[in-house]
């Protein structure tokens, strides 16, 4: 047994479980406290393998649930960007390239490139394996907000536009959850959760 290749990958492993500790803006259902980034993977996982039969292409299930699983491990490094932070996502997928380096670095050369090729499959979104990972990525905190009754939105004041954009990326993924999501969207606008772009527009011509 080669026993410096087992020591890299628990040494991998290790490093992961920093993962924990990468919290995110949204709250867990129940209006519960802040997720961090490695439920929000595992629970990525999950909807994909519930929800998989909605994918616009056939998909190989074991490797979306994988990259699901992996896609955001370089934030240990980097760190979590809130979607609507502009001035936040300026740059933050080159430093997600330098953590991945450092990251996917630390397991033996036939693992680092295997994973990394997978990350990099998912950032590059190209694949339907990709497609339907980033689909699960813009339903699971938007099912949550939902779920919140639209507070996270509610507070950072977020229009409709702004969650509508990522369900974009959505729709290239799965129709069917894309337009399952913007109902949703709609129906925080009629409660007041999400601020109506166009209504905001109309008013602005008027004045």
């Amino acid at each position: 047994m080669d026993q410096t290749r087992l020591l890299q990958q628990l040494a991998f492993a290790l490093e992961v479980d920093k993962e924990k500790n990468v919290l995110r803006q949204t709250r867990l259902s129940g209006n519960g406290r802040r997720e961090n980034d490695a439920e929000h993977a595992w629970h990525m996982s999950v909807m994909a393998y519930l929800l998989r039969e909605y994918a616009n292409e056939p998909i190989d299930i074991a490797r979306t649930m994988i990259m699901t699983l992996t896609h955001d491990l370089v934030e240990i490094y980097a760190g979590d960007t809130y979607a609507y932070d502009v001035e936040g996502q300026a740059g933050a997928h080159e430093r997600e390239v330098v953590a991945a380096d450092s990251l996917f670095g630390i397991l033996p050369d036939d693992q680092a490139r295997e994973m990394r090729a997978i990350w990099d499959e998912f950032e590059a979104n190209q694949t339907p394996e990709a497609r339907f990972a980033h689909a699960m990525d813009s339903v699971q905190p938007m099912m949550l907000n939902d779920a919140n009754d639209g507070g996270n939105w509610r507070e950072r004041e977020v229009t409709r536009s702004m969650p509508a954009s990522r369900n974009a990326v959505t729709r290239l993924g799965s129709t069917v959850l894309a337009d399952y999501i913007d109902t949703v969207l709609d129906k925080h606008v009629e409660r007041g959760n999400l601020i109506d772009d166009s209504a905001a527009g109309e008013q602005d011509t008027l004045h």
